[in-house]
């Protein structure tokens, strides 16, 4: 009853006092849609794509710690032995190639890529994970490492002769696509991937050449979803050692270390799902230098580069 009362008196109302109700209505809506769209939508937008024809099946993506402005990232199985540094808005400053394994004369199914410490205090590294394995049948994957130069960008193109190791599960064979570097603990992170719960392991970042060396196992995680769509696809770890990140095709994980706190404690946790504009087929994530955002690249061709902040 009182409801209708409400309505007969707004019909008796004059023109001008409807307009008077109704214009601050009116602006308060379309303040509202301004906002969503530029501080909301915008998050979803891409901030640039890749520009060169060359990167066409990214899977990784890591910042140089020595060149501002700098991410390396690198193609999937299918490629050659080589990487891409880039800009942040995409384009191909120098392609770098390496020396893949002597035994299958190159590198097979590189998912991942990440830049931390190494055996000399000071100096930075650049990991390349030859770490895929949709059979599940390799005898031991392959990381490899070469020391972070100024001189990469002095050209279009450089050589390196890298450093790998070789590692074997310590179970079975089982495919990955993420690997991290811990630069606290001076680890490697491997999260397998195609599982409903997947696994970590652990191997020390000290290594002689071409070792072969068995990982250590150390917890599972859950990931609720449907597979393939929860399958875990790339991971970073941020420069300080505080921050961690893993994606999957639909979603972002990200957990923050407490003091004395191993990553893969803290990844027992459950995690902040962070947002992220859901990609074709997107397999790499890694932070910016400063750890406050992370960008995402998807395979294809001009893929689109997203960029995200990092909740403070």
């Amino acid at each position: 009853m009182k409801g209708l009362r409400v309505i007969n008196a707004y019909k008796r109302m004059s023109r001008r006092k409807k307009l008077n109700i109704l214009l601050p209505v009116v602006i308060l809506m379309f303040i509202g849609a301004y906002a969503k769209h530029h501080f909301i939508d915008r998050k979803s937008l891409p901030e640039s794509h890749l520009q060169d024809k060359v990167m066409d099946e990214t899977s990784g993506v890591a910042a140089s710690s020595i060149n501002p402005d700098i991410y390396y990232i690198h193609n999937d199985s299918g490629d050659t032995s080589r990487f891409f540094a880039i800009t942040p808005d995409g384009k191909l400053h120098t392609t770098i190639y390496y020396q893949g394994h002597k035994q299958h004369l190159g590198a097979l199914d590189c998912e991942d890529i990440s830049v931390g410490p190494g055996p000399v205090k000071g100096k930075s590294y650049v990991y390349i994970g030859d770490i895929g394995d949709n059979g599940a049948s390799r005898k031991f994957i392959t990381i490899y490492r070469a020391e972070e130069k100024r001189s990469w960008l002095k050209d279009t193109v450089a050589h390196v002769v890298p450093s790998p190791i070789n590692l074997q599960y310590p179970d079975a064979p089982k495919d990955a696509e993420a690997m991290m570097v811990d630069p606290i603990e001076k680890l490697f992170y491997i999260v397998t991937k195609r599982y409903d719960s997947v696994s970590v392991y652990t191997s020390p970042l000290a290594y002689k050449n071409d070792d072969t060396v068995k990982m250590t196992f150390r917890t599972r995680l859950f990931f609720k979803g449907i597979k393939p769509f929860k399958w875990i696809t790339a991971g970073d770890i941020s420069k300080d050692g505080q921050k961690i990140l893993l994606k999957s095709y639909e979603k972002v994980y990200y957990w923050t270390r407490r003091p004395n706190e191993a990553v893969w404690q803290a990844m027992r946790r459950p995690p902040l799902e962070l947002p992220y504009k859901q990609e074709k087929q997107g397999e790499a994530i890694g932070f910016t230098p400063d750890g406050k955002g992370y960008y995402t690249i998807s395979e294809g061709v001009f893929s689109p580069i997203y960029y995200y902040n990092v909740p403070n």
